[in-house]
């Protein structure tokens, strides 16, 4: 049967087209939720999502698509949909995620509400070998950092597995941030050298970045791994210490503080005894590799927890930007950061270079979320035959 399509968008009736003929038309069920993630909505609950520029999500999409269409039971209908509809314009791509997924509200641990942060990808001045300006090491992923995975034995350590290194026949914890860079037990494994110390700090708080070297080229940077010490985070050392409020406190603030104050540098950066490792890869026009392993999409890839929001996923944010304007934006869940957890918090990607890092340093903004999740659709043959 030809399908009917009541749209004047040619892209609507090609969308229209695959579901009428009978690859992907079925019955929609509904699976459990994760943990974290609330009762389920319709789109018409979603602020501004009639608004939205939907096909402007689209690549970062398809890039999901690329990592979870073949292993994901839940995913293989939808991307291969997906892959179908090149270029689809907003009606298209709107009609696609109505059809595909199910949106629900993310719930905060205080109630609905969340955190909206931002993060970038740094550009750093560095050299492949050491001289008098560039003396801060990168160093790759040490030969002795040991990874224990004790999630077959407790459940309740699923994804946060222990990092440390063998002494005799211990393990104990791996070395801290003020123990790497001050009794220098790393030398020989750097990847680079580079001319900041702040700098260095804040590419691995970003967990990649670009790296200009002396020579007049050019490589990316990502991270390859992380010595197992929890994140601190440098604003809330500072309001610990009476240095700044909580509502002033911004990257750029930091930033401020910091030089007014050189003789405090090192100790500031030692309050946070996380250290990221990384490796090299060329530079390229695409953005970072997040933790879902396909490149991230400038304002349309943001950072989760995974225990609780489901890698690749699309995200429904409803916010404000820094400035007061509204942001509601459809993103991916393309990656993961040691500072992002809960369910309500997100870290959207927000580009590269200094006028990104600015905007990214400006935000913590009071959001709500709602996930996407993917519906299982069941061919009508299969229903016919029970």
């Amino acid at each position: 049967m030809k399908p009917v399509c009541r749209f004047s968008f040619p892209r609507t009736c090609a969308l229209a087209a695959l579901l009428a003929s009978g690859l992907f038309v079925g019955c929609a069920t509904r699976v459990l939720p994760p943990p974290g993630i609330g009762q389920e909505v319709s789109f018409r609950k979603l602020p501004g999502w009639e608004r939205e520029q939907h096909a402007a999500a689209w690549p970062a999409l398809r890039r999901s698509c690329e990592k979870l269409g073949a292993k994901e039971l839940r995913w293989t209908d939808l991307c291969r949909a997906a892959t179908a509809i090149e270029n689809p314009d907003d009606v298209t791509a709107r009609a696609f995620f109505e059809t595909y997924f199910h949106p629900h509200i993310v719930n905060g641990e205080a109630g609905r509400d969340g955190l909206l942060t931002g993060y970038y990808e740094p550009v750093l001045n560095g050299s492949t070998t050491k001289n008098e300006r560039f003396r801060v090491p990168l160093y790759r992923r040490p030969d002795n950092l040991l990874v224990v995975d004790l999630t077959s034995l407790y459940p309740e350590l699923k994804g946060k597995p222990l990092r440390g290194r063998l002494v005799g026949n211990r393990v104990v914890p791996y070395y801290s941030r003020a123990e790497i860079d001050q009794r220098n037990p790393l030398t020989g494994n750097e990847l680079l050298w580079v001319d900041d110390p702040v700098e260095a700090f804040l590419l691995q708080v970003q967990g990649s970045g670009r790296v200009r070297l002396s020579d007049g080229g050019e490589v990316a940077v990502g991270y390859a791994d992380q010595n197992g010490h929890p994140y601190r985070s440098l604003g809330g050392q500072l309001i610990a210490m009476g240095a700044l409020t909580r509502e002033e406190t911004t990257l750029a603030s930091i930033r401020a503080w910091i030089a007014a104050h050189p003789e405090e540098t090192t100790r500031l950066l030692n309050t946070n005894p996380s250290y990221i490792f990384f490796s090299q890869r060329p530079a390229t026009a695409e953005g970072p590799i997040g933790s879902l392993g396909v490149p991230l999409t400038p304002e349309r890839s943001a950072a989760v927890d995974a225990g609780q929001i489901p890698l690749g996923a699309p995200l429904w944010i409803d916010t404000t930007l820094p400035d007061g304007s509204a942001l509601q934006r459809l993103v991916l869940a393309q990656d993961t950061g040691g500072a992002i957890r809960g369910a309500a918090r997100a870290d959207l990607f927000v580009g590269q270079g200094n006028e990104a890092g600015k905007l990214a340093g400006e935000m913590k903004q009071k959001s709500q979320f709602y996930v996407l999740l993917p519906k299982v659709i069941v061919p009508v043959a299969e229903i016919s035959a029970r």
